[in-house]
């Protein structure tokens, strides 16, 4: 099948590299432009133009490129942009969505269902049309969630996503009888900062779901302190305070405590928990956490 693939980051990677091996022609891949990168001006391409690259792939930034090829149908994983109406009603595209729709319509489908706290997430193969995420769906394929980072997760759903997509192109019966979606649509709005603020005042549990979606920080003592790695703990710790002993760090929630095992001070690298602790408080048993301002 001659295709199109439209995606950006690195979780659309294995649907690309799927889709060769299954022997389709990708006569055109289209990705985000590459983006200037640090102070020294340099422009870095985006990890799924690095590998249409190496696959010897023609690529372009530009989505109208795909109304002048041959192609009979497109994929899109994780493009990062909307595509216009009028290039839907002349390329069918199939889409391959992080999250089992209805739930987790939009930009951060794995991260919104970490957050909510979700115990299933998955991958829909879907076909694209003009409202957000709304199209019918061709397979489904469904992930438990347990305690893992979002990094994890999304490999999991990318890997799971480029075999839905193969098995979909692959069966006639799957391309033409897709399902309208049922149910209530919840909407993944993108994830801001607010959303990766750690605060006494929620429960051991919430901290650990924005621990889990990466960027998490607190206030210790007045330092900005990102949250790299962390566990739930079995200790009586009053919510806002933070306690060091025998070689741990435990915060205290409303519910429950946490166990930092790996921070970054602002501006630093990534240590353990212990070792910002002894290295900053020295021998101090305990201090004061907070939610950083907004």
């Amino acid at each position: 099948m001659e295709l199109a693939f439209l995606g950006t980051p690195e979780a659309a990677v294995p649907t690309l590299d799927a889709l060769i091996r299954a022997g389709h022609h990708v006569n055109l891949v289209i990705t985000r432009e590459d983006k200037r990168r640090g102070r020294g001006g340099d422009f870095s391409a985006s990890p799924v133009k690095r590998r249409a690259l190496e696959l010897g792939l023609r690529v372009s930034h530009d989505l109208d490129d795909v109304l002048n090829g041959s192609v009979e149908r497109a994929v899109v994983v994780a493009y990062g942009r909307l595509v216009p109406a009028a290039t839907l009603e002349r390329v069918p595209m199939l889409n391959v969505h992080f999250s089992l729709l209805p739930r987790w319509r939009g930009a951060a489908p794995v991260e919104r269902a970490i957050l909510a706290g979700d115990v299933q997430t998955g991958v829909n193969v879907m076909t694209m049309e003009e409202g957000l995420d709304t199209g019918p769906v061709h397979l489904e394929r469904r992930v438990e969630i347990g305690e893992r980072n979002v990094s994890a997760l999304r490999h999991e759903l990318a890997l799971q996503g480029a075999d839905a997509l193969v098995e979909v192109l692959a069966s006639p019966e799957l391309l033409r009888h897709p399902r309208e979606q049922a149910g209530e649509a919840t909407y993944a709005k993108k994830i801001t900062r607010v959303d990766r603020l750690l605060s006494p005042s929620e429960s051991a549990e919430m901290f650990r779901r924005r621990c889990r979606i990466g960027g998490a920080e607190l206030h210790l003592d007045e330092r900005r302190l990102f949250v790299e790695d962390s566990v739930l703990a079995d200790a009586d710790v009053a919510p806002g305070v933070a306690r060091f002993a025998d070689g741990a760090l435990d915060v205290g929630c409303t519910h429950g405590a946490v166990r930092l095992l790996e921070v970054r001070p602002e501006g630093g690298k990534t240590m353990r928990a212990s070792d910002w602790w002894r290295g900053r408080l020295r021998e101090r048993s305990s201090a004061t956490w907070s939610s950083p301002p907004r």
